[in-house]
């Protein structure tokens, strides 16, 4: 009777696992070409002077390298195994994890871009330079380098968990270790979801109050969508992994969830400029 239990339970989670190989493909198939084909559209029909470009640029490239990491995760929860070695299962959760820091920092920088535009458009002019962009995009692409290789190097050679890689697995213990990371990566997205609210709130105020210096701002409903989609987006897939993390658990469901942002980044682009795709020298205000 034993034995039949353990036999049930094992293909209740290979089936389980095959459930969220084809969520994480349909992700892949989806998020892939919309990043790729908004990537293009970015750097052809849209200047890199622009600050706006640039986040999103970078938020693109973001997008990508997460979804480079998810056809491994497919193999894996559709056969149940990791053929490959320890340090490989690292590099690839690394990709994964960090794609989606760096993804909610971006979206963060373009928040406040869009404040600044709406709500100090003359005043802030000489901060709104695509070198200050860079030199804002550039230290979190180094800084996510040098934590991802912290990490790789710190776990590398422990082997995952009965051969497999991300798979969530049952532990003995009554109280898991919780990383500082885990507590780290809480307060980060905390702060950040903290300065969209605030950036949404301002521009709103700023809109319906029709102040002189927000007087031209052309569709004010595209303007409102793109920060109601970055707090959709922070509140649905970026904030509940850093909860689940300091509970000491894992969870596939939210992992996935955490994923879908690569799928409605792609609607930032379209709302953030009048033409998407018509090709434009000068960012619309």
């Amino acid at each position: 009777m034993n034995t039949t239990t353990e036999e049930v339970g094992e293909l209740q989670v290979v089936k389980s696992l095959q459930v969220y190989a084809v969520l994480f493909g349909c992700i892949m198939a989806l998020g892939l070409p919309l990043n790729a084909v908004s990537l293009w559209i970015l750097l052809r029909r849209h200047s890199l002077k622009s600050p706006n470009t640039v986040f999103m640029v970078n938020l693109a490239i973001s997008d990508l390298l997460l979804i480079i990491s998810l056809p491994m995760r497919v193999y894996v929860y559709a056969t149940g195994n990791w053929p490959f070695s320890s340090t490989a299962c690292l590099v690839t959760a690394a990709l994964f994890y960090t794609n989606i820091r760096s993804s909610s920092i971006f979206i963060t920088f373009i928040s406040v871009d869009r404040l600044l535009a709406v709500v100090y458009p003359l005043r802030s002019r000489h901060l709104r330079t695509s070198t200050n962009a860079w030199k804002g995009v550039g230290p979190i692409w180094l800084i996510m380098l040098v934590a991802s290789i912290s990490v790789t190097v710190k776990l590398s050679g422990r082997p995952p968990h009965n051969h497999t890689c991300f798979v969530p697995h049952d532990t003995n213990d009554t109280a898991p270790k919780i990383s500082p990371a885990a507590y780290l990566d809480l307060v980060l997205t905390s702060s950040l979801l903290a300065v969209n609210v605030v950036c949404t709130a301002m521009v709103l105020w700023t809109l319906r109050s029709h102040l002189s210096e927000s007087a031209k701002v052309k569709n004010k409903l595209n303007v409102m969508l793109i920060f109601v989609l970055n707090l959709l987006i922070f509140t649905v897939c970026f904030l509940p992994m850093p909860i689940i993390q300091v509970t000491g658990l894992q969870s596939l469901p939210i992992t996935c969830l955490s994923a879908v942002n690569c799928c409605l980044d792609p609607l930032l682009y379209y709302f953030s400029f009048d033409a998407f795709w018509k090709k434009q020298d000068v960012e619309p205000s």
